[in-house]
């Protein structure tokens, strides 16, 4: 709408991507902290709380408190992007559907748990096909408007190779194939790190902070060609919806500290990681996202190791896992393992960030 006002009335403010970021977060954060209460009131009339796993720590305070409330701050966000962002943008228009796509997988899956008063579910195999045929959707649409398929490593200032250069049945099949495990990959472990209050928010305000500054760079001609980085045509508009979800997680996160108030359930988690995911591939940061989303490899690795040593050892790494729950085996308190991994999530944020310059 704002986009609008400047096409049809030339107010040259309005043009500017940064106002235009500036006001979606403000508008998401209210909209975030205004509409949680509401929902919070509405979920616990609806017993909507989703049953403590019995393979984690036991919370027994955390046995009532309402799940989904991912859907309050993806909400806040698409009607602050409808009001702020261009809405004629391709890339603008993809990462609205990828964010409201993998909240509708992940809305399913809460209501499921909620439903039959399990911690179980959609099956697994139901899940991973649904993210799977979303994923590959969003990735196939990247390769059908022209996307950027090189691979960057960070701190490189030239690509590694071509993903496209390689086709079978004219497929770019690494392309396709790297970006659905991206998209995978990152929903899963953002899923997986959404474990104690406010662990997975503020990780997820700092990779889309970042991620934000690239795709703003990609798309702006000066910074772009000053920095040496990679120019992507039109990707700066995607600036506005990230910092439109920025403002609606601190919105989010007002409920969601110690002790929470309400948990974002499967529909905040999968829509964050899916939204991430595609943010990097975006902005060609595929790589660079295992640093920028470092709380969440480190959680996903926690889980992958535990299982593999236990299968084939049939010992245990951790005294459980993922790893936020093995601080907690041994005598951390809640609030120490948040506020440190908020610490790394920062700090590995701000290298990641250096890779701008430093190349």
């Amino acid at each position: 709408m704002l986009y609008l006002l400047y096409q049809h009335f030339n107010v040259n403010l309005l043009s500017y991507i940064t106002f235009r970021a500036g006001v979606a977060f403000f508008v998401a954060f209210v909209l975030s902290v205004l509409l949680m209460p509401y929902f919070i009131k509405w979920a616990k009339a609806k017993k909507a709380n989703q049953p403590i796993s019995t393979y984690v720590v036991a919370h027994e305070n955390k046995r009532n408190t309402p799940t989904m409330g991912g859907l309050v701050f993806v909400v806040s966000m698409f009607i602050s992007s409808l009001l702020c962002a261009n809405l004629f943008n391709p890339y603008v228009l993809l990462g609205l559907f990828c964010i409201a796509a993998f909240m509708l997988i992940g809305a399913r899956d809460d209501y499921m748990k909620i439903s039959a008063k399990s911690n179980a579910g959609m099956s697994a195999k139901m899940k991973f096909g649904l993210l799977f045929i979303v994923a590959l959707l969003i990735t196939s649409t990247l390769l059908y408007i022209g996307h950027n398929t090189n691979l960057y490593i960070p701190f490189m200032k030239n690509p590694l190779f071509d993903m496209a250069a390689f086709k079978l049945g004219g497929i770019p099949v690494i392309a396709l194939g790297f970006w659905l495990l991206v998209f995978l990959a990152t929903t899963n472990a953002v899923n997986i790190t959404d474990g104690l209050d406010g662990l997975a928010t503020v990780p997820s305000i700092c990779a889309l902070f970042s991620l934000s500054v690239f795709v703003y760079v990609a798309g702006h001609a000066g910074f772009s060609g000053y920095l040496l980085w990679p120019k992507v045509v039109d990707s700066g508009e995607l600036a506005v919806l990230s910092v439109a979800l920025i403002g609606a997680l601190f919105g989010f996160l007002w409920y969601n500290c110690h002790p929470a108030q309400v948990f974002m359930g499967d529909s905040g988690s999968l829509a964050l990681g899916a939204f991430i995911a595609y943010m990097a591939i975006v902005s060609n940061n595929e790589i660079l996202l295992i640093l920028i989303g470092i709380i969440f490899v480190i959680e996903a690795l926690s889980v992958i190791l535990q299982v593999g040593s236990y299968k084939y050892r049939k010992k245990r790494i951790f005294a459980m896992a993922p790893i936020h729950h093995h601080f907690e085996v041994r005598g951390w308190a809640e609030n120490k393992i948040i506020v440190r991994f908020w610490i790394i999530a920062i700090l590995a944020n701000i290298i990641a960030l250096l890779s701008l310059k430093i190349r």
